[in-house]
């Protein structure tokens, strides 16, 4: 074969790993795993808050190519995660494809050339015939619009960039945001912290979580016997397809099931009705993040918390001022407030055809093709891209549907004697159209505010149907979907590596503009 496609993948979690899994697989090793961080690993290399811990069970979590044994518990924790990432990495020898420390400054399409240019905050120009992108939805930290927010003489810091080197024993803590984050580490800080308090904008749905330790002979049956993860992993998954799944239906009973349950659960743990009134949600179950905790609701019972429900002002020098002028006084604040995911901030620094931003293409709101591929950009992919989160099952499952489609289209360039691959912008827009339509359905478009919108409302972040639905219809490339250019002449001379020039000479026509 003289011709293999080269490819760029922006970063190393778990789908990044998963797609350089599936390339080195299938003898497609003219590949580059690139992630600003020192080390692989994603969200689990970033989030290392006290008391970090998947919402998803172990066995589902991970790859279904490589299950693993070793957890402690049935949910992993993110230390374990970061592990398990590192680990991938050296058993598929990926090593060798990574560039860490490597943060992408802009990627543009030059369509005389069907390559892509890759530019980094350290200078060099990467050449490229094809770009991945795999930075997730979880990635860029999210701060809220407050007054004043820089003028806090404290420490401040989000809760994915945790400041291990900044004591909080005996300080006076504020907690902006009561979601995901926050209800693990909390229980942590109120044992250590003079004082904590928790400014809560809308109350959660927090269900019990299965605490139970992997037994030791059960991780012994698991190396010795590879079913018995198989097993657990299939029936994992099938429980959350049905259960959880419909209960994101608001009339279904299984919602109704999941609203008693977590009622009863926050009637069992505080005992305080005004307490309890802060925290019941006045919206339908799976409108916004379900949560899970057992240890959350006693923190709040501590005789150091206090959930604060009335709306921050402004912050001042001494802490933040909520309404009615209360000022609540601060050493430290953490901002719990999640991450920038449906707006998709990193696609202002990708450039399709003409010079065309991502961010620009998107301005009415983020959508793809399948939630891989975009029309305008050719030769780019996604994992983990627009509506492909799942609030009820494994996102995993997702990145590795994803890996396999993407690895298609790319054997198809070499194969077939094909150059670009661009889908087709009618097939993106009957897609999306049917998306719609079901979200518009959907228990995400009910009356909460949620990180599954866009400030106009637009759900850019969920997959409305059931999750092996999306693996058929991704089971393989649909290319009359697709627009289908054969490759260059100059194609079949280029260096089998990514080239590398000074910036200086490469910088791609008509970018600047959008740049500045």
């Amino acid at each position: 074969m003289d011709f293999q496609p080269t490819a760029a993948v922006i970063g190393a979690g778990m789908g990044g790993l998963c797609v350089g899994v599936k390339l080195k697989q299938a003898g497609l090793d003219k590949f580059t795993l690139y992630d600003k961080a020192p080390r692989v690993g994603g969200t689990w290399h970033y989030n290392t808050y006290p008391g970090c811990v998947c919402d998803t069970p172990a066995q589902l979590y991970s790859y279904s190519f490589e299950p693993s044994a070793d957890w402690v518990g049935h949910y992993p924790r993110g230390d374990e995660l970061q592990v398990y990432c590192e680990r991938v990495a050296e058993k598929y020898e990926l090593e060798p494809h990574l560039q860490l420390g490597a943060e992408l400054r802009s990627a543009a399409w030059e369509t005389d050339r069907n390559k892509w240019r890759l530019s980094f905050a350290s200078g060099p120009v990467a050449e490229v015939d094809v770009l991945v992108f795999s930075v997730g939805q979880l990635h860029i930290p999210a701060f809220p619009k407050i007054e004043g927010r820089s003028s806090f003489a404290g420490e401040s810091f989000h809760s994915s960039r945790w400041r291990h080197d900044l004591p909080l024993r005996g300080k006076r803590v504020g907690v902006i945001g009561a979601g995901a984050s926050a209800v693990q580490f909390v229980p942590t800080l109120v044992r250590e912290a003079k004082h904590v308090a928790v400014f809560q904008r809308s109350a959660s749905y927090v269900l019990p979580r299965e605490e139970r330790t992997v037994p030791g002979i059960d991780k012994f049956a698991m190396r010795l016997l590879r079913w018995p993860m198989k097993y657990a992993r299939k029936r994992t998954f099938s429980w959350a397809e049905w259960m959880l799944g419909g209960a994101l239906e608001a009339k279904d009973w299984r919602a109704r099931y999941f609203t008693e349950l977590a009622g009863e659960h926050l009637a069992r743990q505080v005992r305080s009705p005004t307490l309890r009134a802060k925290l019941t949600p006045n919206y339908p179950f799976g409108c916004k993040r379900v949560l899970y905790s057992n240890d959350y609701y006693p923190a709040l019972n501590a005789h150091n918390c206090a959930l604060v429900t009335d709306e921050i002002e402004r912050i001042i020098p001494e802490g933040a001022v909520t309404r009615g002028g209360t000022i609540h006084k601060l050493d430290v604040i953490i901002y719990a407030t999640g991450f920038e995911a449906a707006t998709f901030p990193w696609a202002q620094s990708i450039f399709g055809k003409a010079g065309m931003p991502l961010s620009e293409a998107w301005k009415e709101g983020a959508e793809a093709y399948h939630g891989i591929a975009v029309a305008g950009f050719p030769n780019f992919y996604m994992t983990y891209g627009p509506n492909t989160n799942l609030p009820h099952n494994s996102v995993t499952y997702m990145l590795e549907r994803q890996a396999e489609y993407i690895l298609q289209c790319v054997r198809m360039m070499e194969t077939d004697n094909v150059g670009h691959v661009e889908v087709r912008r009618v097939a993106q827009s009957e897609y999306n159209k049917s998306l719609a339509a079901s979200l518009a359905d959907s228990v995400w478009a009910g009356p909460c505010s949620s990180w599954y919108k866009t400030p106009t409302g637009r759900i850019t972040t969920n997959w409305p149907g059931e999750t092996e639905l999306y693996g058929r219809l991704t089971r393989e490339p649909v290319f009359d979907d697709f627009e289908l250019h054969p490759r260059l002449p100059t194609d079949r001379t280029q260096k089998p590596e990514p080239v590398f020039v000074p910036a200086s000479e490469t910088e791609p026509k008509g970018l600047q503009k959008w740049l500045d």
